[in-house]
């Protein structure tokens, strides 16, 4: 069955202009510094082994590709910026953040109001012609394809390669004849329909499509919900690997055929099992420089996102097996702990990707993102001083709650149990001003020190079912001592299992006091809860007042 139209062109968003060239080629980044490592999770065990998550934060849909003895892994980045991460390790098992595909989401007049749950989804990453690719959906605007030569930047203008509402989660595949595909699946909230497979011809560069969609797979008989697909080849099979069944509860597909266009045999290769781990599907077929093969896929846990785990992959009769199979009949479960994967190299050095942050370089930690395109005039770093200074912005002039605000400073919860400290100095100057450390999703709650009546008095705050505009509450203030005003002030929120947060603050630093009841935490629009920073005001003026971040620490 062919569907779509013939694009024997290179298609371009109407939106794209050449200043974004210079836009996004002149934003490189930097790699995180490689001692910062996690004090709340490290999956390498030190003895050979590792533990699952090897990523315990929300790298939603993660691919990976492998260049040498280098592995890089990119994820969905939905409306945070900057967007699309890029992860780099040697051994599966130890990550760092390296960069991101741009600092502003494109179309940049879009993306700078709030988009929850729109922009990146799932991308996949390749390596072609010496070039690295990335191929991501916006579900809203269709297929965009971004290139690199260093994958930690610059990257690319992306190239709107098909226009389409609903089309999501493309991969490309770059046969040995020299011809190119692109497969997909669709958005049932944008295209009507959802749980079938396509694939497109591409053009060898590949930055257009050059022929008719055609539907290689429905999955509705026995694998509702069915997307996420990525494509290979191996010894005359084209594979598609597929997640089904749905994000919490589902399992791993995979088709194959000896025709590119089908029809496809099917075989689930991993559900749940008898293990703890829900929904273990969704992610990258990898191979190391020794020839292994293994596996990456996310798990769904509720307020912490979509968390990332390594499982082993072998090969039975030309179909994986993923993870271990204890009965042999070639569908796996996932491990817990496993043996590190074997690499030529000598071992890489315990790593993790960045948490903590001291505000004492030029550039603001690689784990950092803003909920929507950010303004220049929402924080400075001075790096010499060792401080990150957020100015007051005014809240929308229809301001309901938190979730309209796009000026949040944000990051992934890094493990099931942390603490996140943060040393601030207040500088308001109207009333209303207001600076908060804050526990965001679907609920949000943050401890905030507010500029009332030429007084900084300290609440917490709790927002339930934010997305639908409801109101918040907050507590009765305290109020900060005069003289304790212009002094450094410690805000503080405890995570204990099952995302409960407790807030607290300090006014020395030792002694920490809590403030407000406990909180659960609750995902976000399509990612997990994130914690972070905001500073806002209610009052129009001329100027603004700041806080002055010492630093962000989690342990």
């Amino acid at each position: 069955m062919r569907i779509g139209r013939q694009i024997s062109t290179i298609a371009r968003c109407s939106w794209q202009a050449a200043a974004l060239v210079l836009l996004f080629g002149n934003h490189p980044t930097q790699a995180q510094t490689p001692t910062a490592l996690s004090k709340v999770w490290v999956p390498d065990l030190g003895n050979g082994t590792y533990k699952n998550p090897v990523l315990y934060a929300d790298y939603s849909d993660p691919d990976v590709v492998r260049v040498g003895s280098d592995f890089y892994l990119t994820s969905s980045s939905f409306n945070a910026v900057p967007g699309l991460q890029i992860l780099h390790s040697k051994d599966l098992v130890n990550w760092t953040i390296i960069g991101a595909v741009f600092q502003q989401q494109p179309p940049l007049a879009r993306y700078r109001e709030l988009q929850h749950g729109n922009g990146v989804w799932a991308p996949a990453i390749r390596y072609h012609n010496k070039e690295f690719y990335i191929y991501y959906p916006d579900p809203d605007l269709g297929i965009f394809v971004t290139k690199a030569k260093n994958p930690a930047g610059p990257w690319s203008a992306p190239v709107c390669i098909k226009e389409a509402k609903g089309w999501i989660d493309p991969c490309p595949l770059w046969d040995e004849n020299g011809k190119a595909y692109l497969v997909h699946g669709f958005a049932g909230s944008r295209a009507g329909i959802k749980t079938i497979l396509a694939v497109s011809p591409m053009a060898p560069d590949g930055l257009s499509l050059t022929g008719d969609d055609a539907l290689v797979f429905d999955g509705h008989a026995a694998h509702p919900t069915l997307e996420g697909p990525k494509f290979y080849k191996r010894n005359g099979y084209y594979y598609i690997f597929a997640p089904a069944g749905g994000v919490p509860t589902g399992w791993q597909l995979v088709l194959r055929s000896k025709n590119v266009y089908g029809p496809y045999e099917e075989r689930i290769v991993m559900d749940q099992g008898k293990t703890p781990v829900n929904g273990p599907h969704q992610g990258a077929w990898v191979d190391t420089d020794t020839g292994e093969d293994w596996f990456l896929h996310f798990q769904d846990q509720g307020p912490y996102g979509r968390v990332v785990h390594l499982q082993p992959m072998t090969w039975k009769n030309d179909w994986p097996v993923i993870g271990e199979d204890p009965d042999g009949d070639g569908k796996g479960q996932p491990v817990l702990t496993y043996r590190k994967p074997r690499i030529k190299a000598k071992a890489q050095p315990v790593a993790t990707p960045a948490t903590s942050d001291e505000f004492s370089d030029t550039s603001l930690g690689l784990q950092w993102q803003w909920h929507a395109n950010p303004q220049d005039y929402w924080a400075y770093l001075n790096g010499p001083q060792g401080y990150l200074r957020m100015y007051s912005v005014m809240l929308p002039e229809n301001f309901k709650n938190y979730w309209q605000v796009p000026n949040l400073l944000l990051q992934k919860l890094p493990a099931d149990v942390f603490t996140a400290t943060t040393k601030l100095t207040f500088s308001p100057r109207i009333e209303g001003e207001k600076v908060g450390l804050m526990m965001m999703g679907l609920d949000y709650a943050y401890i905030a020190i507010t500029n009332a009546g030429g007084k900084l008095q300290l609440s917490e705050t709790v927002c339930q079912n934010a997305d639908k505009l409801a109101p918040e509450t907050t507590t009765a203030p305290v109020e900060i001592p005069a003289a304790q005003a212009k002094q450094p002030l410690y805000l503080r929120v405890a995570v204990k299992p099952g995302a409960k947060c407790q807030f607290s603050y300090s006014l020395d630093g030792q002694n920490f006091q809590p403030l407000g009841t406990e909180f659960q935490a609750r995902e976000g629009k399509w990612i997990g809860a994130k914690v972070g920073l905001f500073c806002s005001r209610t009052t129009k003026f001329n100027d603004s007042g700041n806080a002055d971040i010492d630093w962000f620490r989690l342990e």
